[in-house]
């Protein structure tokens, strides 16, 4: 009975093991299904492998930021045709700071011929130079191209000009060095203006947003005496501090605020002092200043013309493998204006 008994058990457990068998057969087969899977897994590491490259690269594009200048660079890259479709789609804001800007329109500005600095929404639609024409109301510019590759403009959206007339476009004009310029009507500086360019080589519509900068004109031309100077605040000689604000760049640079100003026989000196010592001289207003000192951060004594309104100004970095001038702009506050007792 007792051989009978074991003969059966050794019959269940020879059942069971081949049923762990089968089972770990079964999971064995399983686990080679998933081969594939980690197969799958180990391609899609391998599909990230360019994304890594690719951020290995932004890492670099960013290396140059620290320098402040790679926007600068690459907004200034010569025009050409090749890349129009890359990104174009949808026009960028040329400068984040138009939108927080007030719009300045002609009656606020003296009639007169201005050079006027203007912001591109891209570097493929590269303005070399520009001239404003403020008269009896109205304000026009002509934008001298850094390209040929634009046959005609349209103040508006590309899809509007696919509607409009021909009589609505404002062909190019060629100089005698052969550049092109077109003529635009300006509605108000400091504010987004659609614009729309056709190209020659791909025959369709890009959109584009220019800003002209009213930050760029002289302050004297600004209509009714509405400018802030040392003059208007009947500041005596003396030495004066005021909270100055610093925009441009690629934001990463700073300056300390508040400032030192100096009063001498009405004409103001600001003395800026940089958050790093990486500036070796600076230039306002078409001078250049040098350091006032070698030691510490990088300061420099600039003329102040105007109160509460941006100062072009550009700074040479030596952060880089090479030089490089950014422009930057200063705001100085009247409003903080204290004497220096």
């Amino acid at each position: 009975m007792r051989f009978k008994k074991a003969g059966l058990s050794a019959v269940m457990i020879a059942m069971m093991l081949l049923a762990g068998g089968c089972g770990g057969g079964t999971q064995a087969v399983g686990s080679g299904a998933q081969k594939p899977g980690a197969g799958a897994q180990a391609e899609g590491s391998g599909a990230q492998s360019p994304g890594a490259g690719v951020q290995a690269e932004g890492s670099r594009a960013q290396e140059p930021g620290a320098g402040a200048q790679a926007e600068a660079t690459v907004t200034q890259a010569p025009e050409t045709e090749s890349d129009q479709d890359k990104g174009e789609t949808t026009p960028r804001t040329p400068d984040s700071e138009a939108n927080e800007q007030t719009p300045v329109y002609a009656d606020e500005i003296k009639d007169g011929v201005y050079p006027v600095k203007v912001e591109s929404s891209s570097n493929m639609f590269q303005i070399t130079a520009c001239e404003l024409t403020v008269k009896d109301g109205t304000m026009s510019a002509v934008m001298t191209m850094g390209g040929t590759g634009y046959l005609k403009l349209y103040m508006g959206t590309g899809e509007a000009a696919g509607k409009a007339s021909e009589a609505d476009f404002i062909p190019y004009v060629e100089t005698a060095e052969g550049t092109h310029t077109f003529k635009v009507p300006v509605k108000a500086l400091d504010m987004e203006i659609d614009c729309s360019a056709f190209s020659k080589k791909k025959e369709k519509w890009y959109d584009r947003i220019l800003v002209f900068r009213s930050d760029s004109l002289p302050p004297e031309c600004v209509a009714g005496g509405n400018v802030t100077t040392a003059g208007s605040l009947s500041l005596e000689d003396g030495m004066y501090t005021a909270e100055v604000a610093l925009t441009g760049g690629s934001g990463r640079a700073s300056v300390e605020s508040p400032a030192s100003l100096r009063v001498e026989d009405g004409n103001v000196f600001a003395t800026i002092i940089w958050g790093s010592a990486n500036y070796d001289y600076m230039k306002v207003d078409g001078g250049k200043f040098d350091l006032i000192s070698t030691e510490g951060n990088s300061a420099f004594e600039i003329p102040v013309a105007v109160f509460d309104r941006n100062i072009p100004v550009i700074a040479d970095t030596v952060a880089m493998s090479e030089p490089h001038e950014i422009e930057y702009g200063l705001i100085i506050d009247s409003a903080t204006i204290v004497k220096v007792q």
